[in-house]
């Protein structure tokens, strides 16, 4: 195994971790994949992350032919499809979060409430229709709900966030499970004051020049 797919595997045991740490996962429930070479690098099925070493992630072929010393998540064909179909996206990021769940399981979409939900690209954060885990129809379902979109819900399932890194997917999914929470705290207090379209595409605008510069940057 060469030093740059160790490190890689690393980082994405690093950030099975941290999810647990900041509460976007449980236990085993959540998966993570990135691009690697002409494949994917994605967690294995049902293993503590805990106990994960560099050599328990398993290396996916786009075909969906897995190489390692485990099965490959269970939801292993939408990280794949998402990869396939999206190459603005290199990593994958899946959980339960309870927010962000919980509104998954009213099977409705999360509207403009707060401007953050422009970092998912637009001004809904779609719930997925339900299929059962780890079917090409789940599959099919997750790819029609990130149509422009970075995040979406899956319904009586959970989550998806994408990025062109790792962290930047790690920290979306944080992101959408604080707007979730947001929402219901909303949703027990009255009736949500919802954004324009146009405000979120302005917002998305915004954020394209957010963030620090570098100091060779004009």
């Amino acid at each position: 195994m060469e030093d740059a797919e160790r490190a890689l595997r690393g980082e994405i045991i690093r950030a099975c971790r941290e999810m647990d740490r900041r509460g976007i996962n449980q236990g085993t429930s959540g998966n993570i994949s990135v691009r690697w070479k002409d494949g994917l690098l994605i967690t294995p099925s049902g293993l503590a992350y805990d106990t994960m070493a560099p050599e328990d992630i398993i290396f996916l072929a786009m075909d969906g032919t897995p190489s390692g010393p485990h099965n490959p998540s269970s939801e292993w064909r939408f990280h794949r499809d998402i990869l396939r179909e999206r190459a603005d996206f290199n990593a994958v990021v899946h959980a339960h979060p309870a927010y962000a769940t919980g509104v998954a399981i009213t099977n409705r979409d999360v509207p403009a409430v707060h401007y953050m939900i422009a970092a998912a690209g637009g001004p809904t954060l779609r719930c997925g229709a339900y299929a059962t885990f780890g079917t090409d129809e789940l599959s099919r379902n997750a790819l029609a709900a990130l149509e422009n979109r970075s995040a979406c819900l899956l319904a009586n399932h959970g989550l998806i966030a994408c990025g062109p890194t790792l962290p930047k997917a790690v920290w979306l999914a944080e992101e959408m499970e604080t707007l979730c929470r947001q929402y219901v705290i909303a949703l027990q207090a009255g009736e949500p004051v919802v954004l324009s379209d146009a405000e979120i595409a302005h917002v998305k605008e915004k954020f394209k020049s957010y963030g620090p510069k570098r100091k060779d940057a004009g």
